[in-house]
């Protein structure tokens, strides 16, 4: 990414000249505003794309608009006085029902939280502890699940399955603030960063104040929620437990229902500590094979060995997401359908396919394409259309006919008769990836 225009080099232009570097917390917004700094930067949050924030600026406008007003946005970094701008609120449905309230920065503000987490990232996170796996560079969730597995396959069989009341919204600025001052000295880059922990939300043109939580969308809220939820893992790892933690997901290991009793009051009042609550519902000691972690669960197959397979909860969150791309009247071609239902299904397959259940794969390769049949038969809808391209397709008159002049009973035909014509392999080369392979 590159900004062309006459900027001058001491501008520090995101893309032209070369800044000081100068190392130290103290002076760590030269190292923010530095020009290699800003330049990827500038290439993340274009690649990452993302939609507008309260200003309504879209990404495409950003390069544009730092050619023009870098030289003021630089200056007002380095006095420490830059003002961010509200955060746009925008919810999301929840996995387990109810809503998420996102907060989406300006492209303009996440393309200088960027720039600070490039800064700060590299010096907080080889500090943090190795239990820790959530938004972590060369760390991932399927890390740990796998850490997770081999404490229950070592003898640890009940889980203390942790989950923080709305975490994002209830970080406490002011304990936050206190972890951070301890490892940064530069007052302007404290001073940002509570400005976005406090910038308002708007919300149907009025704007919110904030007094707590940090907004989930921007750069930033991963790095400063480990920075918060470090100091519970160390104090887990003072008392020797074993424990994986992915963002505010925390499960914790043990031998027995009474030990996880105790370890659930010593979290509850730890949490506390940090202004945070456990919630109640959600949380409990149990058996690990009865619980979920990240989506996985884990069962005994043959011979008591222990497997992965994927959760309750995550299958039907895919069926849900399947139905809704192949619904009946979105009125888009099959192609159309197949492309959008591709891109989710490899993401979702990259994620879940360290599970051990290939009849689970296969079964909802089978169903999948049962969707897509049906899809067919609707667009089709009426009796001499099925009969023509059933018949183009190589099903047999009689086939055809009973199809195309009998009831719209699309999933009935779609399981029991079609599935000789719009075959596997005829899926297989629209592009329709297989689960089971």
């Amino acid at each position: 990414m590159t900004l062309e225009g006459p900027m001058r080099q001491s501008d520090e232009d995101p893309t032209a000249g070369h800044g000081d570097v100068r190392s130290g917390t103290s002076r760590l917004m030269e190292d923010v505003v530095q020009r290699d700094n800003l330049r990827a930067a500038l290439m993340r949050v274009v690649r990452n794309q993302g939609s507008p924030g309260s200003d309504g600026m879209r990404m495409e406008q950003l390069p544009p608009y730092l050619k023009l007003h870098w030289p003021r946005l630089r200056e007002e970094l380095l006095a420490g006085s830059y003002q961010p701008q509200p955060v746009r609120r925008h919810e999301i449905s929840k996995k387990g029902g109810g809503v998420r309230a996102l907060g989406i920065p300006t492209v303009l503000d996440r393309f200088i939280q960027q720039a600070i987490l490039q800064v700060l990232q590299p010096r907080f996170d080889p500090t943090f502890s190795e239990h820790s796996y959530g938004f972590r560079p060369g760390r991932s969730a399927q890390q740990a699940i796998a850490r997770a597995q081999q404490y229950v396959e070592a003898g640890r069989r009940y889980v203390v399955d942790v989950d923080l009341e709305t975490f994002f919204d209830r970080v406490n600025h002011d304990v936050l603030m206190g972890r951070l001052a301890k490892r940064i000295e530069d007052k302007r880059l404290l001073g940002l960063i509570r400005r976005y922990l406090q910038v308002g939300v708007m919300a149907h043109g009025v704007v919110i104040e904030r007094h707590e939580g940090t907004p989930q969308g921007g750069p930033l809220s991963p790095l400063l929620a480990n920075v918060l939820l470090d100091e519970v893992d160390r104090e887990l790892e003072k008392r020797g437990h074993a424990f994986v933690r992915y963002a505010d997901d925390c499960n914790v290991y043990v031998r027995s229902p009474a030990a996880g009793a105790r370890v659930l009051a010593f979290l509850r009042k730890t949490y506390a500590q940090l202004h945070l609550k456990v919630n109640e519902s959600k949380s409990a000691v149990a058996r690990v094979i009865t619980r979920q972690f990240l989506g996985i669960a884990f069962w005994r197959g043959p011979g008591g060995r222990l497997r992965r397979r994927v959760a309750d909860k995550a299958l039907k969150a895919l069926k849900a997401r399947i139905r809704e791309v192949t619904g009946r009247s979105r009125g888009r071609s099959v192609r159309q359908v197949v492309q959008e239902l591709a891109r989710f299904l490899r993401g979702w397959y990259a994620y879940f396919r360290m599970a051990e259940t290939p009849r689970v794969f296969r079964e909802l390769d089978e169903w999948i394409r049962h969707r897509l049949r049906q899809v067919y038969l609707k667009q089709w809808n009426r009796g001499p259309t099925i009969y023509r391209e059933l018949r183009a397709r190589g099903a047999s008159d009689r086939l055809a006919k009973s199809v195309a002049f009998g009831t719209k009973r699309w999933w009935r035909h779609a399981s029991l008769t079609i599935h000789h014509v719009l075959t596997n392999a005829h899926f297989d080369q629209l592009g329709v990836p297989r689960l089971a392979s």
